[in-house]
């Protein structure tokens, strides 16, 4: 049986040989291609009153410039329509007004700096506060609301009010956007795209040629990450590179820079939180009422279903009777922000764990104790609605890491440094998470999936999933030969495409594993079953029963489908049962802090994450390490700027390179990462028992933030509140024990 074995990930071979191809690197084995550039914007809001392309056509090796007048179909990228393919009106520093296709990248390049455009400078807003003040707001403004807030925050024996600020992320991805594009004989479009949605790639490409979705055949090889960051964002790159096919017949490759990719393309939403919580005398949770304010960009991109989950994960893990969340989307003079792993919950939760991480020391109460006795507990639901299940699994988790974390003697150990440290301090912290697994949009929760046996007994799997280096085809191989019966090595994976599994949601959510293992399963369990009909209960050889069966016309290959049941959501309501479940988790971390600069590092980190019964624990192992890294640099490093000056710069992103915009490396790792799985987890209604693990353990790394919040705290007096700005850089924290020792 394939399926709970730790099997090295199906292309790590081919990752580390170099031999692993990539969309880009199909260009080198197609004729005659052309290269895209885009004519970018210098100023963060301003209409375009001329565009001469003349001078560009007369840079040797430009082929062709791209405009608005060149569209046959919709001239918009987006699915809100709301994203205009060439603007006439640009909204963001980098906004492309024109495409120059060149025969080289350098032509193109120079191409598109001959291209002249006439700008009028319009008031710009940077600043999610700006845009507060301003009431520049798009999208829907949902509200999530239970019990009675002002009677619950009255009845409540301690009252706190406070704003909570995080910034975005960027996805950073090692493969930046990238598509190659050209027509076929027959007038097919076929679109090979770093794309986490290659049917939305497929309809964004159609419509802006006026075609239907027949028409264009989209393929995703593998990505180089995308962490969402290709979910949505792919669309334009494709439908500009397939334009340019369509119009001058030869294939059309665009692949962003590194800086292109870092200015032009969406980050994580920034969130502003203003809230007021009520705590009873034991420190329960009575009431909170919080307004949650995104950074939306200049279009929706996905900020809707980004702010609905955001608003679904405030409780995180913990029962609070009386709730009322507001939600609201800024329009703002950048990129249009978009999905990142965790698609708003990070977002949501840290609302709760802040509020949690900065009362504890005003209730007198230690930040760990406060934390598990307002778990959730069984029988309870969330603020909309969902009961949740299985939450003794947050307890058993939780107290498993107190366990083999040694987390009271540690916490000992530390108050004991601390005391003989003055300008070196430890801080100690234990975090849940408690995320809910499904779409957020119903519809989306449903995959298909192919499966072909041939005569010889080999099997070719596709599905409507995406590999970007999580391990989604490795759990694939695995679902299709522990229902086949087969050993993996008779198993092989065919790539992603429109014109094979149709009608495909994006991998993301989470979900991937669940939706489409089932459809591979499902598709597998079509074709034994007609084996076994065939074979009439005699026992034959898997090769030789697929053979006989052959030639007695007995069909050898199906279509699976599946579709995630039992969920609902009413959207105008905020209410209903969206996901399918929730996985759980839990870490303990220990930094220590410089206090003369705000440096720090992890010290030890422990883990139990709860993943059912794993498909594959060595995939699920390095999702788990990579989430939470990720998740610590967007806590403690990754520091977006941009120029909110009233100078010709404004708009102007300050931190588009890897020497302006820090990731975390080697030296920000933890000292001693100890991951273990929750054993005895079993998930039912779900493919072999398994839980999702993509996107639940980024916010594991909560831990590391509260963590330094306790070690800024040991620098100032006892019982004070640490506000501490996020990302928590070296900076942040040194401003924050300035305030605590004055």
């Amino acid at each position: 049986m394939s399926v709970g074995q730790a099997l090295p990930h199906e292309s790590a071979a081919l990752h580390v040989t170099g031999h692993a191809l990539y969309t880009d690197d199909l260009v080198h084995r197609t004729h005659h291609v052309l290269h895209a550039h885009p004519v970018c914007s210098p100023h963060a809001h301003a209409r375009v009153a001329r565009i001469d392309t003349g001078p560009a056509l007369e840079v040797e090796g430009v082929v062709r410039v791209l405009t608005a007048d060149d569209v046959p179909g919709v001239n918009d990228s987006g699915t809100k329509h709301d994203e205009p393919l060439f603007p006439d009106i640009v909204m963001f520093v980098g906004h492309a007004v024109a495409w120059v296709l060149g025969e080289t990248l350098e032509a193109a390049r120079l191409g598109a700096e001959a291209v002249e455009v006439d700008y009028e400078p319009l008031p710009a807003i940077v600043a999610l506060t700006e845009a507060i003040e301003a009431e520049s707001f798009q999208g829907n403004q949902p509200v999530v609301a239970r019990g009675d807030v002002d009677q619950g925050l009255t009845g409540a024996t301690h009252v706190f009010t406070g704003v909570t600020e995080m910034a975005g992320q960027e996805h950073f991805y090692l493969e930046t956007h990238a598509s190659l594009a050209l027509v076929d004989e027959a007038g097919q479009v076929f679109v090979q795209c770093s794309t986490q949605h290659p049917t939305e790639t497929q309809e964004i490409v159609a419509h802006v040629l006026g075609l239907h979705s027949h028409h264009v055949t989209v393929q995703c090889l593998r990505m180089g990450g995308g962490f969402g960051g290709k979910e949505m964002q792919p669309h334009g790159f494709a439908a500009v590179a397939a334009l340019g096919a369509t119009l001058t017949g030869r294939p059309v490759r665009l692949r962003l820079s590194r800086t292109h990719d870092l200015t032009m393309t969406g980050k994580r939403h920034g969130f502003h939180a203003s809230w007021r919580v009520g705590f009873d005398d034991d420190g329960c949770l009575q009431a909170l009422e919080a307004t949650l304010t995104s950074d939306g960009g200049w279009s929706l991109d996905l900020s809707e279903p980004v702010l609905a989950r955001a608003l679904c994960h405030v409780d995180n893990a913990y029962w609070i009777p009386h709730v009322r969340l507001h939600g609201r989307i800024a329009r703002t003079h950048k990129t249009s922000q978009t999905a990142f792993r965790g698609f708003g919950g990070p977002q949501g939760m840290l609302v709760i764990e802040d509020i949690l991480g900065r009362c504890a020391p005003l209730l007198g109460i230690d930040p760990v104790a406060l934390r598990s006795r307002n778990f959730y507990v069984d029988g309870q639901a969330t603020p909309y609605g969902q009961v949740v299940r299985h939450p003794e699994r947050i307890a058993r988790a939780w107290q498993q890491v107190l366990d083999t974390g040694r987390i009271a003697a540690r916490q000992a150990e530390i108050a004991e440094f601390n005391a003989a440290h003055e300008h070196t301090k430890r801080g100690l912290a234990v975090t849940p998470v408690k995320f809910g697994i499904s779409f957020n949009f119903t519809s989306f929760n449903q995959a298909g999936a192919l499966v072909h046996v041939y005569k010889d007994g080999s099997v070719l799997i596709n599905h409507g999933g995406t590999e970007m280096g999580q391990g989604l085809h490795t759990k694939m191989l695995q679902v299709a030969a522990t229902t086949l019966g087969v050993p993996l090595t008779k198993v092989r994976l065919a790539p992603t495409r429109t014109d094979k599994v149709p009608n495909t949601s994006a991998t993301a959510a989470s979900s991937s594993s669940d939706l489409n293992g089932g459809a591979v399963k499902d598709a597998c369990e079509q074709i034994l079953a007609r084996l076994r009909a065939y074979a009439d209960g005699r026992d034959v050889a898997w090769d030789e029963l697929v053979r006989e069966a052959y030639l007695a016309r007995v069909q050898l290959w199906a279509a699976g489908f599946y579709r995630t049941e039992g969920i609902h959501w009413d959207p105008a309501a905020m209410q209903g049962h969206p996901f399918k479940y929730f996985a759980y988790g839990v870490a303990a971390a220990e930094v220590e802090v410089d206090g003369f600069t705000g440096a720090h590092h992890t010290r030890r980190v422990d883990i139990v994450h709860d993943v059912g019964d794993s498909l594959s624990p060595l995939v699920d192992l390095g999702q788990i390490e990579g989430g939470f890294v990720q998740g610590m640099g967007w806590l403690t490093l990754e520091d977006l700027r941009w120029d909110e000056s009233d100078g010709p710069g404004r708009g102007r992103l300050l931190t588009q390179s890897a020497s302006t915009y820090k990731l975390p490396s080697l030296s920000e790792l933890p000292d001693e990462l100890n991951v273990a799985l929750l054993e005895h987890a079993t998930e039912d209604g779900v493919v072999h028992g398994s839980k999702a693990v993509g996107e639940p353990p980024l916010m594991l790394a909560f831990s590391v933030r509260e963590a330094l919040r306790e070690a800024v705290g040991a620098f100032g007096r006892p019982g004070a509140s640490v506000e501490l700005a996020s990302p928590a850089t070296p900076e942040a924290v040194f401003w924050a024990i300035e305030r605590g020792r004055g």
